[in-house]
């Protein structure tokens, strides 16, 4: 990789912070954050609430995406005909999503259309009636997905790395679930998880764009101000993943493919974690900056043995995974993994130049104001300060946090969560 000029600071007064985030926490436990942006019509809201597949039974693996999926699908005060007419008649969006430990919302309307938005989503939230046929249609839906992922090398490659790196762990489970289980949840198990997981507690909810803070507090409170649930269990965490005792590997054979796709690593810091910038930063040299970094030039580049290949260090509550993925020839897997690990190598055995580890310390911090151009990306980032309770002037802090790190730093957590001898292998294809 060839240096570059260092970019310029960022500029703190555009970017969202103590000064023009309001944060307020409503009497029945939700958190809302909100950040007005006139330079635009439209407003973003977003949220989560405690109600992902941490907290299904392993019998009933996806139920919880199962419930995030038909919330839309009608409710004790509208069809699902009529819900999607009233948000296409003020060409506003809303889509649910299901995860390891929450249930995503997200949902884009014009500032002056707000009230509907928000009445849509508590009313999808608070009174879903899981009408039968469009259960049927919804699961019909997620088991032609789990066919099409039973055919994906990239996908079956991360889900046998997450059975290695994982194995005992609630990470090592797929969030939507095997057709085996998505075929057994019926729509008693729907209502209720529902009825248990569904409610305020811990609840976020992150508003950007054209509208007043006072007008989105008094809009949120009146759909979901009143809104309790008694029977919210407690918050769940996840324990650390200990390594593995030796490095492991697993094939997922795929007949007809011309791709073999491979997944290699760890588990690696949680987001919470005071390694995880050091890793993220050194990860950004080792495969994601410039053309996929060392791994991406050492094996695509210059030998030409992938199609892709970079690494990545995942932001999670929990140990998340720090891995290497790479899509080759099916002849070429065993020399590709061969390369990677001799990247990985010369990662743990010196730290990084000086003048490399700056660059990509530049164009990691040069990345934040893009990430905050849209109003989406902005709710997205204030949920995230939220959920990993980053501070509201954590975006003023960023680029000071981001030089901290030193390559010193890199250096010692890599060799604190990487080790040669004790890697996930996990391979798809023919």
């Amino acid at each position: 990789m060839t240096s570059t000029q260092p970019l310029a600071s960022l500029r703190k007064s555009s970017l969202p912070g103590p000064d023009d985030i309001t944060r307020r926490e409503m009497e029945n436990g939700i958190t809302l954050l909100i950040r007005p942006n006139f330079n635009t019509l439209s407003v973003t809201v977003s949220g989560y609430l405690m109600a992902g597949s941490l907290y299904e039974p392993l019998p009933k693996m996806g139920l919880a995406n199962f419930v995030s999926s038909t919330l839309m699908r009608g409710t004790k005060d509208h069809s699902f005909q009529e819900i999607y007419n009233r948000l296409e008649s003020i060409g506003a969006s809303l889509s649910f999503s299901g995860g390891t430990h929450t249930a995503g919302f997200s949902g884009k309307s014009l500032g002056a259309d707000l009230d509907l938005l928000i009445e849509t989503i508590g009313e999808t939230l608070r009174r879903p009636t899981f009408p039968g046929d469009h259960v049927e249609r919804v699961r019909s839906q997620l088991l032609t997905s789990l066919d099409l992922r039973a055919q994906n090398t990239s996908e079956m490659a991360s889900l046998a790395f997450d059975e290695i790196v994982y194995k005992g762990h609630p990470y090592q489970y797929p969030e939507d679930g095997t057709p085996e289980t998505a075929s057994t949840i019926t729509r008693d198990d729907l209502i209720g998880f529902h009825r248990e997981h569904y409610g305020p507690r811990e609840m976020v909810i992150a508003v950007a764009g054209a509208v007043e803070p006072d007008k989105a507090l008094e809009t949120i409170s009146n759909s979901l101000g009143d809104w309790h649930n008694p029977d919210q269990p407690a918050v769940q965490t996840v324990p650390p993943a200990p390594p593995l005792e030796k490095t492991e590997r697993r094939h997922y054979t795929i007949p007809d493919k011309s791709q073999t796709d491979i997944v290699l690593g760890v588990a690696g810091p949680s987001r919470l974690s005071p390694d995880f910038y050091a890793a993220k930063i050194g990860n950004s040299v080792l495969g994601q900056f410039g053309m996929m970094g060392w791994i991406g030039e050492a094996v695509r580049n210059k030998a030409g043995l992938a199609y892709y290949a970079y690494s990545s260090v995942s932001s999670s509550m929990g140990p998340g995974p720090w891995t290497v993925s790479a899509g080759v020839d099916p002849d070429h897997t065993e020399q590709a993994i061969q390369l990677i690990k001799q990247e990985i190598k010369r990662f743990l055995d010196q730290p990084v130049p000086e003048e490399e580890f700056a660059d990509s310390q530049s164009s990691y911090i040069g990345k934040l104001p893009l990430a905050l151009e849209s109003n989406a990306g902005v709710a997205g980032s204030l949920l995230n300060i939220e959920r990993y309770q980053l501070g509201l002037d954590y975006f003023h802090r960023y680029e000071e946090m981001v030089r901290e790190v030193t390559p010193q730093d890199a250096f010692r957590v890599a060799n604190a969560y990487l080790d040669l001898q004790r890697l996930g292998i996990a391979t798809a294809g023919p």
